[in-house]
């Protein structure tokens, strides 16, 4: 018998337990289409990640002992609990019905979602597996927790599509990047209140416009994105603890990842336009609204913020993002005249992705106490 049958990913209390609810669900309905497209493997799409996890054990949480207690508390005492799962506000949804390119676009949004919350769940999961430092191993494990019940819960959506992803057949078989782990930080604080950033805009805006709420997992989204601010919380306490992170020639491989990570954003949501019709928002609207939060947040641990009000910004993001159509057109040409569109639209990308990393930075004065509560 099933030990796991009946349960749900939303009331799993450890990442280990949670994992093994939705391995017994992917044994029962899997779906390899699903599966495909979070395996891919582009500069645009999820990654998971590995690091050096003896670095990480050997932090020292005792220069924010205070602020970091107080987070952990409210992680342990666990108030998403049981949240992220179907209940009677989950109204029907007709994907038969849907408009095509919108049903294309919004289970490709599902996959990416799910799977860069479990890529977060494998990481986080990994170091608490090969820790021993109980500070960071309790961090890891909580962080873990939450990803996975995010995950999960992504997946029920698709699976009324008729699609699944496979949880486990990812960690076995998607290729791993390796990360320094203050690269790590960087990456995974700015994933992490982005995240924050993109929900509770979409949530915002549909609390004003129900109208636009074409599916109920957008109901979730204030719960969720407040899992995504207490793990960013958690990520700039880790920086805080080594002050050398934030200072010197560090700032240039911040402002390459704020650059990296805002323009992936864009790229990637201009590639939706049926998806962001169907909510009623502009991409260039909700980016600028996305990057004005997550930068007045980051000033929280980062010394600079990009100028997302010069005149460049905006210019070189529309450059970037006609490079990369043009780039995926010239793939789907193929043959000696695809190659050379594809190298020009290569050179394109690179070159606008550089003016934007070029636009001279806003710099500020970092307050002494890092913690923030959710504002929006």
């Amino acid at each position: 018998m099933n030990a796991h049958a009946g349960k749900h990913t939303a009331d799993a209390t450890t990442v280990e337990e949670g994992l093994a609810i939705a391995e017994a669900q992917d044994k029962e309905y899997n779906d390899e289409m699903a599966t495909e497209t979070a395996m891919a493997n582009t500069l645009l799409t999820p990654r998971f990640y590995t690091t050096d996890f003896d670095e990480l054990d050997s932090i020292d949480v005792t220069p924010v002992r205070e602020e970091w207690d107080k987070l952990i508390a409210r992680m342990v005492s666990d108030p998403n609990k049981g949240h992220f799962k179907k209940n009677e506000d989950w109204d029907h949804v007709d994907w038969d019905g849907m408009e095509p390119q919108l049903k294309k676009e919004f289970i490709d949004f599902l996959i990416s979602s799910c799977t860069a919350e479990f890529s977060g769940c494998v990481l986080y999961k990994e170091m608490k597996r090969r820790g021993n430092n109980k500070d960071i191993t309790q961090l890891f494990q909580l962080m873990a927790r939450d990803e996975a019940r995010h995950a999960g819960f992504i997946n029920d959506a698709l699976r009324e599509a008729g699609l699944r992803v496979n949880l486990g057949f990812l960690t076995q078989k998607k290729k791993y990047t390796y990360f320094r782990p203050k690269f790590i930080y960087y990456a995974t604080y700015l994933s992490e209140k982005i995240g924050y950033a993109r929900y509770i805009t979409i949530f915002r805006h549909l609390e004003e416009h129900p109208e636009h709420r074409f599916h109920p997992i957008f109901k979730w989204f204030e719960e969720w994105c407040n899992d995504e601010f207490s793990h960013g919380e958690a990520f700039a306490l880790l920086m805080k603890t080594d002050p050398k992170l934030t200072q010197g020639k560090n700032v240039w491989w911040i402002k390459f990842f704020l650059t990296a990570v805002y323009g992936t954003m864009y790229v990637r949501d201009h590639q939706r336009p049926a998806f962001h019709k169907a909510l009623g928002v502009d991409p260039d609207w909700y980016a600028h609204e996305v990057f004005t939060k997550t930068s007045e947040m980051t000033k929280q641990i980062y010394p600079i913020t990009l100028d997302i009000e010069n005149p460049r910004w905006q210019r070189g993001l529309e450059r970037l993002q006609k490079a990369n159509a043009d780039l995926a057109a010239a793939k789907e040409t193929g043959g000696p005249v695809g190659l050379v569109r594809r190298a020009s639209a290569s050179t394109r990308a690179a070159a606008a992705f550089v003016g934007l990393f070029l636009i001279p930075a806003k710099r500020h004065n970092v307050p002494t106490s890092t913690r923030l509560e959710p504002a929006y």
